[in-house]
């Protein structure tokens, strides 16, 4: 089972380990998303190469396509999709708010057509349990919960956040069943209360009261403006228990992570790094480049001269401009390899200010130099 080991706190900040079935991960962590079993447009010896040590997956599209019981039958998500490092499972929460046109809510689960082909679709906390660790045989499964939508009034906020703790109970009791006596896996509970810091003290207390071995926080980067998002992360992330993992679900912009960092958080996910990558949109240590742009048409230069990535050491801006440009997949492959890598040294950059007490600083330093772009999630 999962075990969390800090081994520097800076302020609110703090760096650590979390040991699970698959392998440890130092903390703070950025989870490149594979969404479906990969990650767009990546191999994943360029996502190891990157620097990743977690990965994400998501509940809702496997067990549409191709399913919990093939998955289960293959031997699990690790073999089945080739990766040996630790993965994490959204529950799907996320994604079944926005089939809001698709879906019916009660207090069994979520009722929602597939988006393939319109099929019907029951998504319970039983069955999220049971698809996360019994099918997929994950490290970190996360409960079910209602991810609340922006905008939402107090009232609605509230009844979303209370079904979602009701939904928490049971699904951590279904994910112990399903555990029996093996000891594999942990399951994260969701903290919700949508912008309303009283509802999310609220949630932070209730979540925590459960075992659950992480503790994440939900329902933002949903819509909501930079400012409001920013003011939850500064009150949730000190509610959450010290002792255990705490992840900010969604939120990927290294700006928002330096934030968000320096608030308590200890893990991240987005698809904001290689969406951008297939778009054009590569990330430097000094801002970005929009490679399509005519002026680096016979630029000779790397990406980023002070990364050290595949794609900085053998592809200059003018080729990938030519690739781009063509239409070429390998493009969006070199793009991504180095927006990657790009978001995880960062992580590592905060974790070697984290270990030296010097957290303030670099995240100053790199707020003055980073603006990679509009958040396109």
């Amino acid at each position: 089972m999962l075990r969390f080991d800090v081994s520097a706190v800076d302020g609110g900040a703090r760096r650590a380990r979390v040991t699970l079935d698959h392998g440890s991960v130092e903390t703070p962590a950025f989870m490149p998303v594979g969404t479906a079993g990969t990650v767009k447009a990546a191999r994943w010896s360029d996502v190891e190469t990157a620097g990743a040590e977690i990965v994400l997956a998501n509940t809702y599209h496997l067990m549409l396509r191709p399913g919990g019981e093939l998955i289960r039958s293959l031997g699990g998500l690790h073999r089945f999709v080739g990766w040996q490092r630790p993965i994490l499972t959204d529950s799907g929460g996320f994604q079944v708010m926005s089939l809001a046109a698709n879906r019916k809510l009660s207090e069994e689960g979520v009722l929602f057509r597939s988006h393939l082909d319109g099929s019907p679709h029951l998504l319970t906390p039983e069955k999220a349990a049971q698809l996360q660790l019994g099918d997929f045989g994950v490290d970190v499964a996360m409960a079910l919960d209602e991810c609340t939508p922006y905008p939402a009034t107090r009232d609605q906020a509230a009844r979303s956040m209370e079904l979602t703790h009701r939904w928490a109970h049971r699904g951590r009791a279904a994910f112990l069943a399903v555990r029996g006596d093996s000891g594999r896996g942990a399951q994260f509970g969701i903290v919700q209360g949508g912008m309303f810091p009283d509802l999310r003290r609220q949630s932070a207390e209730a979540v925590a009261a459960e075992s659950f071995e992480g503790v994440a926080c939900g329902g933002v980067s949903v819509g909501e403006p930079k400012e409001e998002m920013r003011a939850i992360v500064e009150a949730t992330g000190p509610l959450l228990p010290a002792d255990r993992p705490r992840y900010l679900m969604g939120v990927g912009h290294p700006l928002d992570i330096l934030h968000a960092v320096a608030n308590g958080f200890d893990l991240f996910d987005c698809v904001l790094p290689t969406r951008a990558a297939r778009h054009g949109l590569a990330y430097t240590s000094e801002g970005t480049v929009v490679i399509k742009q005519a002026r680096y048409r016979s630029d000779s230069a790397p990406l980023d001269p002070s990364c050290a990535c595949p794609t900085c050491r053998t592809a200059s801006r003018a080729y990938l401009r030519h690739l781009f440009t063509l239409g070429e997949p390998t493009a969006a492959t070199l793009l991504t390899v180095h927006n990657l890598t790009a978001v995880l040294d960062l992580m590592r950059g905060i974790r070697e200010a984290l270990a030296a007490r010097r957290y303030a600083a670099f995240a100053a330093d790199a707020v003055r130099r980073l603006d990679f772009g509009k958040d396109t999630r």
